[in-house]
């Protein structure tokens, strides 16, 4: 495929062919169909549809925002068009069986395609995304009749899907949620209650909305052991499986947002006339832990949409760079000399350099992190999907989380590349940026996932997946240790794995000793000490490939010189500045604690 405005191609087929070799994955029965041509071939399909009838009107669903109207969202056209054709071409069922007319493809491949989506079109992808998220979590927990009635139309792209979690008092604290469930008669219950932020929550783009809803039971215990889960249709299902009457789920209002404005974000409200009636998922009680199935795939997909973001505004900047003719080099003092392109600027390259750190940083770790996700449904070996599981709980809020605040940065950086014209609307980068400011919010705000990753995935059985993220650091610190280029990269990787694992045994003692509070007081810091390491492994697997790689044209020169130099960057200017997390952390730095509400 040539160059792609909307995404480096190069780049993906070395991560997916060089680094994390996709088609051994055909090894697995489920996959044992495809092969790298089919792969590609589904690569290829998605780019020219992401570019056809997704980034088309990238632009315009900003612009026009959704609108409440006469009860109902008015939305772009183009938006139900570009849904139209994705279903058409079949990638709702990306991964369902083929039996289900899916195209039973590895989950690696697919987030490949989530990937050129998400690079044309962020909003409208998500429509999409949501209702595989729905139909994925229907596969896990649903009955064999609940699979039957919705899975069929969510996976064909008839119907479209929310998750309901957050409530207006409530926020991220699903603890305190308010929605109830009474038992109706028949295996239904009746839902009241009302919901907030829920993303694709009223619209006219598909024929039913399938919602996940988080409520009570009468009997539920408090806080979040409490909680269960709820098929709530917009359209109730008919006796035979069609579309019967509208279920009482009432749009009370559009939230209007700083970016991301094509997917329409609103205000809930089910049982307003006392009628809304829904089923349960699974067993009572169990619905956060149910929720979080989707939520989970959410969290890498948030990550992977961020990184996008990040990358579209990387890859324009980079451009603009070379076209963009201003100022002249220190030592060229003659003032008729031409002006040369911004990219041969010191401060211009130091801006790109850390963009592509970031971006194609967090890319990798995200495809490592699908590669977890397919061993850990296929491999035959128990051990290694239970190591895969363990890795993949650890790495999904550094995917997560990392990527939303750096790859937040690198759209900074795209803005002050382009100088005045970034911040104007003539240029995309400022709608980039506006675009992936949501991320660091969605799907559990950053600091819920510092807190998740220290507080719990960090410190679960004794640390067992840190320390088998060690070892990978390890092996790779070995392979890189052979490489007289990378030696010095290798002797670093080894002192910042070494200090997260002190600094993580320091915090654990501290927990363990009651010291709570303020262990977890600088949460946000640990995750970016462990998020820099992750990224620097990341980029130091790029470079043992890089280094080692046969370099057949001037391009696949340029392609391989330009990761080891991203590579060294990453070891020169980033990653020691997380010397400084760690010293705080150790020292139970109590800064934050300390300072009393009433001081700020």
């Amino acid at each position: 495929m040539p160059d792609s405005p909307l995404l480096d191609r190069r780049n993906l087929d070395f991560l997916l062919y060089e680094l994390q070799d996709a088609a051994a994955l055909c090894r697995y029965p489920r996959f044992a169909e495809h092969s790298r041509e089919t792969f590609d071939a589904v690569l290829e399909t998605a780019h020219a549809l992401a570019l056809a009838r997704f980034a088309d009107h990238n632009r315009a669903s900003d612009v026009a925002e959704p609108a409440f109207e006469a009860g109902g969202v008015r939305i772009l056209p183009q938006v139900k068009a570009a849904l139209d054709a994705y279903a058409e071409a079949g990638f709702p069922a990306l991964l369902a069986d083929g039996d289900e007319g899916g195209m039973q493809l590895p989950y690696t491949v697919a987030l490949g395609c989530d990937a050129m989506f998400a690079a044309a079109n962020v909003s409208t992808i998500g429509y999409a995304l949501l209702a595989r998220g729905v139909a994925n979590l229907l596969q896990a927990h649903g009955t064999p009749e609940q699979n039957a009635r919705y899975r069929p139309h969510l996976l064909s792209g008839r119907w479209l899907g929310t998750m309901c979690l957050s409530e207006p008092q409530a926020g991220s604290s699903l603890g305190d949620i308010r929605t109830r469930a009474e038992p109706a008669g028949e295996g239904r219950y009746r839902l009241t209650g009302a919901k907030m932020w829920i993303s694709g929550g009223e619209h006219e783009l598909s024929e039913n909305i399938v919602h996940l809803v988080l409520a009570r039971l009468p009997d539920a215990p408090a806080g979040v052991k409490g909680i269960s889960l709820f098929i709530v249709p917009k359209f109730r299902l008919s006796p035979e499986g069609g579309l019967g009457e509208r279920n009482d789920v009432q749009l009370a209002g559009v939230n209007h947002k700083l970016g991301q404005r094509g997917i329409v974000n609103t205000f809930l409200k089910f049982g307003e006339r006392g009628d809304c009636l829904g089923e349960l998922v699974g067993e009572p009680h169990q619905g956060l832990a149910q929720m979080f199935h989707m939520m989970n795939e959410a969290r890498i997909g948030v990550g992977v949409g961020a990184i996008m973001l990040g990358s579209a505004g990387y890859l324009y900047s980079r451009q603009y760079a070379r076209e963009r003719r201003q100022g002249r080099q220190p030592d060229q003092k003659d003032p008729a000399s031409p002006p040369v392109p911004i990219i041969e600027h010191a401060d211009v390259r130091a801006m790109l350099l850390r963009q592509k750190c970031y971006v194609e940083g967090a890319l990798a770790l995200a495809m490592y992190s699908a590669t977890l996700v397919d061993m850990q449904g296929q491999d035959p070996e128990p051990a290694r999907r239970q190591e895969a599981h363990l890795l993949l709980e650890l790495l999904t809020p550094v995917v997560k989380a990392w990527s939303a605040e750096w790859c937040v940065q690198a759209n900074d950086l795209a803005i002050q590349v382009l100088g005045g014209y970034g911040y104007t609307r003539e240029y995309p980068v400022e709608q980039y940026w506006r675009d992936n400011r949501l991320n660091p919010i969605h799907e559990g705000a950053n600091g819920i996932q510092a807190l998740d990753l220290l507080g719990r995935k960090a410190m679960l059985d004794k640390g067992a997946a840190l320390k088998l993220l060690l070892r990978e650091i390890a092996a790779t610190v070995a392979a890189a240790g052979a490489v007289p280029a990378l030696t010095e990269h290798a002797i670093a990787l080894a002192h910042y794995a070494g200090l997260v694992a002190r600094t993580t045994g320091t915090l654990g003692e501290a927990m363990a000793a009651g010291e709570a509070r303020a262990a977890l007081a600088n949460a946000g810091r640990y995750l970016r000490l462990v998020g820099h390491v992750a990224i620097a492994w990341s980029w130091l697997r790029q470079a043992v490939v890089a280094a080692q790689a046969e370099a057949g044209t001037d391009a696949d020169r340029d392609f391989y010189a330009g990761k080891l130099a991203a590579c060294r960057y990453f070891f020169v200017h980033e990653l020691p500045t997380v010397e400084h997390d760690a010293r705080l952390l150790s020292a139970l730095d109590r800064c934050v604690l300390d300072t009393r509400p009433e001081w700020l």
